[in-house]
């Protein structure tokens, strides 16, 4: 099986350099419809799906690789590589900003910089941490979306996305959850939830954007001033949104940040 099958890779745009965007849990790469064009005049652009998710190839997934975010990572690299040209700038959203960090890990100079959206390397509260959520608010939660997911996907969604003056996002978020495979989607969730990649942060000298929403339920600002602090080379963004997904949500204020970034960084 090809690399592009796997991943429904889907590349476009003229340009030297290559961005490529990750979508986070539940979501595929149509998350990205809003800001990938707006690169697609200036970057090459590839967009995927992780397998388990949109139209990735079903017939990929391995239940002990995709256990845990590194067996993501490994697919990252395998795209970047055949995908990418010139530098290459990684675009993840939530949990993928940390797909995104593994991979570069894995690979050093695989990533010429990454724009973190919404990231986290550990959800749950650990003494002086502040990741958002309890051990015991992950627990439930996890038990909830394993028992009743599409119930859980419909509640959660608009939630997560924000967005109060755009109910149809929350919708759009909610369909994206209820395409994926509830087994798959669980495993996904616990490692996601689960993961604490905090001390791989010191590691990531790639200089990184933080782009962070004021009000955000998943991430937390408290997150991503950590991660500022912690990160080699790294510099936060906190744009004036409500939600998760300010790609969708607020993709004008997502692009700016952006941009500002590549263009502070010679990208």
């Amino acid at each position: 099986m090809s690399v592009r099958e796997r991943n429904n890779v889907r590349v476009s745009g003229a340009g030297v350099d290559t961005i490529i965007f990750a979508h986070g849990f539940g979501c595929d790469l149509n998350m990205w419809r809003l800001l990938e064009p707006i690169y697609a005049t200036r970057y090459r652009t590839v967009m995927f799906d992780h397998v388990g998710a949109g139209e990735s190839d079903l017939r990929a997934y391995e239940v002990e690789k995709y256990s845990t975010l590194e067996g993501y990572a490994q697919d990252v690299v395998e795209i970047a590589r055949e995908f990418g040209q010139g530098r290459s700038i990684f675009v993840g959203h939530s949990v993928s900003a940390m797909i995104g960090m593994l991979a570069d890990l894995a690979s050093p100079g695989l990533f010429a910089g990454h724009a973190m959206i919404g990231p986290s390397p550990c959800y749950v509260n650990d003494r002086d941490y502040v990741g958002g959520f309890s051990r015991e608010d992950v627990d439930s939660l996890l038990r909830t979306l394993e028992g009743n997911y599409l119930g859980w996907s419909s509640n959660m969604a608009p939630v997560i996305m924000g967005a109060p003056g755009q109910p149809e996002l929350g919708a759009e978020l909610s369909n994206s959850f209820c395409r994926t495979d509830p087994d798959n989607a669980a495993r996904f969730a616990r490692a996601t939830f689960l993961s604490d990649h905090r001390a791989e942060l010191s590691r990531l000298t790639t200089p990184t954007l933080i782009l962070q929403c004021d009000d955000d339920i998943i991430a937390p600002v408290a997150v991503g001033e950590y991660m500022a602090r912690t990160l080699p080379d790294a510099e936060m963004v906190v744009i004036d949104n409500v939600g998760h997904c300010p790609h969708l949500s607020a993709p004008g204020a997502s692009a700016e940040a952006i941009d500002a970034f590549l263009g502070r960084r010679g990208l």
